[in-house]
């Protein structure tokens, strides 16, 4: 059985990199015409995506009207249509080419003025927009580490690890070495990538406030800056349909420098918050931020109709 499963991963990833390189060399406008024309069908064939984009939606934007919400929706689905197409892209195309569809770099000074202080810098890189152009730029500019965790199709691999770490940028595991190795990358005043939207396993987080509904919130964040004094910045790559990328970086909420862990973890999604605003149909909504509930955590025999998926 685990030779078939093999096999089968195999060439489920040989079919996905041929797809990644045949994209790869193709105008950002004709991956945006095809992602306008295939994310009105992942919105109608993808039931489970549609739910959890829906649901979060009805939570985050309650007082939208409907009609308007599920127009979002499609959007969004839209915009992460967008994303997988452009994987080859951000991963294969030539790096002068990737690095010339960065068309606008808005608040680089946030990063600059934190190392020239001497300090290293935490990157809050939210699911927005083109997060692989994002680090594309920031390995190419900075020192850079991140967190990386293998893809279930473990022949992708490679293929992942190959084309984020080409410009220079050092991938570290989801575990406690990985840890240690962002903190010395802090410590030589470097700059390192958080994903400060993903629901951390239990015993890693805490419940904060996301648009005033309790979130799990990993609490990495402040661990990092009491042992480092890092600045910290939120950093999106937003898409300019057909024309390339413009990226932001947002000062962050002050509250993330809080040793209390609720109070921090409450800034850092008020930093995702403010990335959400610039275009909230860039954000990928089809992720459970909800999942895990206060419910759950007290033991309560009933959480699951606090769920809202």
């Amino acid at each position: 059985m685990s030779d078939e499963i093999s096999r089968r991963d195999r060439l489920q990833a040989s079919a996905i990199t041929t797809l990644w390189r045949a994209l790869s060399g193709r105008r950002l406008s004709t991956l945006w015409r095809l992602s306008r024309c295939a994310g009105p069908l992942v919105h109608r064939l993808s039931k489970r995506e549609r739910h959890i984009t829906e649901a979060n939606l009805a939570v985050v934007y309650p007082a939208t009207d409907r009609t308007q919400r599920r127009r979002l929706a499609r959007d969004s689905l839209t915009h992460s249509t967008a994303t997988m197409l452009e994987l080859g892209f951000a991963w294969m195309h030539d790096p002068e080419r990737v690095e010339s569809s960065i068309v606008e770099v808005h608040g680089r000074e946030l990063l600059d003025d934190a190392r020239a202080e001497g300090r290293g810098v935490i990157v809050l890189a939210p699911h927005f927009g083109n997060w692989e152009v994002l680090n594309f730029w920031l390995s190419g500019h900075f020192p850079f580490t991140a967190m990386y965790e293998p893809p279930k199709i473990a022949p992708l691999d490679p293929v992942i690890r190959h084309g984020r770490e080409r410009r220079g940028a050092q991938l570290v595991p989801t575990n406690p070495r990985g840890v240690a190795a962002l903190l010395k990358a802090l410590k030589r005043c470097e700059a390192v990538g958080i994903l400060p939207d993903q629901e951390p396993d239990w015993g890693s987080g805490v419940f904060a406030p996301f648009y005033d509904r309790p979130a799990y919130t990993a609490t990495l964040l402040p661990k990092l800056v009491a042992r480092t004094q890092a600045r910290v910045v939120t950093g999106v790559a937003r898409r300019l349909p057909g024309r390339g990328f413009a990226l932001h970086f947002l000062a962050a909420d002050e509250r993330v420098y809080e040793a209390d862990e609720t109070t921090s973890a409450s800034g850092v999604n008020a930093c995702v918050e403010s990335a959400i605003a610039l275009d909230p149909a860039q954000y990928q909504w089809e992720y459970k931020r909800y999942r895990k509930t206060p419910e759950e955590a007290a033991g309560d025999p009933h959480y699951r109709q606090a769920r809202i998926y």
